[in-house]
């Protein structure tokens, strides 16, 4: 009944369950939520979001459909209040949430409301999410129907060097100035490495032990995460993994291996030789066990220099909360993003490759307004001006495109098996590039194109 959203039945049974139990289970809770946004009695979907409060914070899901019956009832500011809502709980908003907003715009010609979802996407900027081709798609058409405003599109290619064929525009350099790199070095230092809650990872005893470790060595090249990395092979001990990492870097690099007392121990997964060989071959730490060593990575790495590199599968999310301010986490994550390696074949015997990491920052910001990643680019332009880039997940939909929409050509991303859609070390998945520009009429669109 929910699901075909037949009303009538729908609140049949709300009345029933009013009538038979005082509280529901979470679940009965959102299934009614769900169910009654769609109905003239929609209001009463908040109210159960009420009597939810009181036992349990909402899900993201009982949020999104109370967001979405009052914006189908054209209750803007409650909506909006819901979101403010849900952000306060450190919830990230589900993408057909964002969609929602985005949507209603289109019959909007408010700038209170366009101002609103430019935050929105500064949001998404700020938080390192990246919207799915749906909500891409919304974005889009929204920005297409600002009266006055001339936004069209096509698909395109961002070459490695990172210009936009359509656009012609060259997206920011990952790499950080010299001053930025000592400010968020000097950042990092203070509030991860410093900060008032290193103790709880650490103790005062290893801290000192560790600073003078990595004072009496000289710049590393590579620091891994042993831990990580032994853990990242499957069907093989964990100490053969990291030696077979190992053994290949070092002819290179100077490395820096960081574990814990347990893998130089006897253990199952941490054989005795294979240890000795990557001390033989490797600088190494072991901290506690009761440690974590995402600080001393993060220390080690940024006190041998900008051109150390740094592996581990940990996307460091953390570590970059405790930075105080928006400016230095987009500093952070443009660093991670290019100095963070993620191991692409995990084959033992097999020669180790490392994910591409792009030459252009994936989270720029050109103008006011936001960038962000997964390969797929939606590049708003108005009279020939760069606005907005916009990375977004697609796919097989982008096939079905019009035959002016596929115009231009697109290829294939190597396929690197699916991954966690934020992670900053494997942003690049099999999907093709989007771009919008604008031009100033669908004849010079169809001219460029």
């Amino acid at each position: 009944c929910v699901l075909h959203k037949q009303t009538s039945e729908v609140t049949d049974v709300y009345e029933i369950m009013k009538l038979r139990y005082k509280r529901l289970e979470s679940s009965g809770y959102s299934l009614l939520i769900w169910g009654l946004i769609h109905s003239d009695r929609w209001r009463e979907a908040l109210l159960l979001l009420e009597d939810l409060k009181e036992v349990m914070i909402p899900t993201k899901k009982n949020y999104s459909d109370c967001i979405q019956g009052a914006l189908l009832h054209h209750e803007v500011d409650m909506a909006w209040n819901l979101y403010q809502e849900l952000l306060g709980h450190e919830i990230i908003p589900m993408m057909e949430t964002l969609k929602a907003f985005f949507d209603f715009g289109k019959a909007i010609k408010d700038d209170h409301y366009s101002n609103k979802l430019l935050d929105i996407l500064l949001y998404l900027r700020n938080n390192q999410l990246y919207p799915d081709e749906s909500l891409a798609h919304s974005i889009r058409t929204w920005f297409e129907s600002i009266p006055g405003k001339q936004w069209k599109g096509q698909f395109t290619t961002v070459q490695e060097s990172g210009q936009c064929l359509g656009c012609g525009k060259t997206l920011e350099s990952i790499h950080l100035s010299p001053e930025e790199y000592e400010f968020l070095k000097g950042k990092i230092m203070k509030d991860v490495i410093d900060g008032g809650d290193q103790y709880r990872k650490t103790t005062p005893q290893e801290l000192k032990r560790f600073k003078e470790f990595v004072k009496s060595c000289p710049p590393f090249d590579i620091v891994i995460d042993g831990l990580n990395v032994g853990k990242s092979y499957s069907k093989v001990w964990d100490s053969c993994a990291l030696l077979h990492v190992v053994s290949q870097l070092a002819k290179q690099n100077l490395l820096l291996v960081l574990g814990r007392k347990h893998m130089i121990t006897h253990h199952s997964q941490w054989r005795k030789n294979e240890m000795q060989m990557i001390q033989q071959q490797a600088r190494c730490f072991f901290a506690d066990n009761i440690s974590e060593d995402d600080p001393f990575l993060l220390y080690a790495t940024l006190n041998s220099g900008n051109h150390c590199k740094f592996i581990t599968n940990d996307l460091m999310r953390d570590h970059k909360a405790c930075l105080s301010d928006a400016k230095t986490q987009l500093l952070f994550f443009k660093w991670q993003q290019g100095h963070q390696l993620a191991i692409t074949n995990r084959f033992l015997g097999s020669k180790i490759t490392f994910q591409r990491t792009l030459s252009y920052d994936t989270f720029s910001l050109s103008q006011y307004y936001p960038q962000s990643f997964t390969r797929n680019q939606l590049c708003v332009m108005e009279s020939g001006k760069s606005l907005i880039y916009i990375y977004y997940i697609g796919g097989d939909q982008m096939k079905k495109q019009s035959p002016l929409q596929m115009a231009v050509s697109w290829k294939d991303g190597q396929n690197l098996g699916k991954a966690e859609v934020a992670s900053p070390s494997v942003p690049w998945m099999d999907c093709h590039t989007f771009c919008w520009i604008a031009c100033k009429s669908l004849h010079r669109l169809v001219k460029d194109v």
